[in-house]
């Protein structure tokens, strides 16, 4: 995929999105600088290029009665495309599984999830033990530290003049 270059503008409109993607285009344009219109066509660009990838809503996990966050480490013993196909099938049916990662090193695979309790990840558990794992080890957040879903702007080659 070719990187795409970004003006102060558009850097500045992703910058309040990421931030807030319930505001409006008005509001998004009136901070920029810029008519709504011109706005407008901007964020549909960076959409269709791929950079907006989606708006979401994020939610408060503890208020939801998933206070529990756990990452789990797994590892395989088989390598073919149709246990990795299986694999993925089973966890991506799992609503709890928030990200899954194939790595490189010594583990195979890095699950993120959120759970109500220990029984709560017991059942997780129980659920990936169906796609036949070789280790499955987890670890539990005992403190969030940091947590952002904005990706820093500052990397991205720009085009200003």
């Amino acid at each position: 995929m070719a990187r795409v270059k970004l003006d102060k503008q558009d850097k500045a409109i992703l910058s309040l999105l990421q931030a807030d993607a319930s505001l409006s285009i008005g509001d998004v344009a009136d901070q920029v600088g810029i008519s709504k219109s011109a706005c407008w066509r901007r964020i549909q660009k960076l959409e269709q290029d791929s950079i907006i990838c989606e708006r979401v809503t994020l939610l408060n996990q503890k208020q939801l009665n998933l206070p529990l966050t756990v990452y789990i480490s797994i590892r395989t013993n088989q390598h073919n495309d149709d246990w990795a196909e299986q694999f993925k099938k089973i966890v991506e049916d799992i609503p709890l599984v928030l990200e899954m990662h194939r790595m490189s090193g010594d583990l195979d695979y890095l699950i993120k999830a959120v759970v109500t309790d220990m029984s709560g990840y017991d059942n997780l558990y129980k659920s990936i033990l169906k796609a036949d794992v070789f280790d499955v080890s987890a670890s539990f957040v005992m403190e969030t530290m940091k947590q952002t879903t904005q990706l820093p702007l500052d990397y991205v080659k720009g085009q200003d003049a």
